[in-house]
């Protein structure tokens, strides 16, 4: 998959859940509007797309509190203090969370900053292939045309 392709998926998703890609292109980037798919090769030619991927409003419409978002949540190992006072090493298996918690765009804006490739981060929160081959087959998200 290109970055272009990448990048209009994930503008697809912060639509989806009330985002204003347009507003925020004509304030951040042009004030002239050249359409969707115009500004979305501009932003990925130009390697402007992180001021989007990092901006507070787009991170707030992709993480948006409530919406339902299946995405893996990776294995990790920490130690802490137990009721004795001895430190103790846990191991947390990967798990998969459906539901976006309060706030927490400002965790994911944080850990793409850390990562080595913001982009490859924000991938692992798109549907896969057999999510988005499950939506078409149900009427209620595609209905037939008639």
């Amino acid at each position: 998959m290109t970055r272009q392709n990448t990048l209009l998926l994930l503008i697809n998703q912060a639509l989806a859940n009330g985002y204003d890609f347009r507003s925020w292109f004509e304030s951040s980037i042009s004030p002239l509007w050249p359409g969707t798919d115009e500004a979305v090769q501009l932003l990925t030619a130009e390697s402007r797309y992180y001021a989007l991927v990092f901006s507070h409003e787009f991170a707030r419409a992709f993480w948006k509190k409530g919406a339902q978002m299946n995405f893996i949540v990776p294995s990790a190992t920490y130690s802490r203090m137990n009721g004795k006072g001895e430190v103790v090493t846990i191991n947390r298996k990967p798990f998969t969370r459906r539901t976006i918690k309060a706030d927490v765009w400002k965790y994911h804006l944080r850990q793409m900053a850390l990562s080595e490739d913001p982009m490859r981060y924000l991938k692992r929160f798109l549907p896969t292939l057999e999510e988005f081959q499950g939506l078409r087959n149900d009427p209620h998200t595609f209905p037939a045309a008639g």
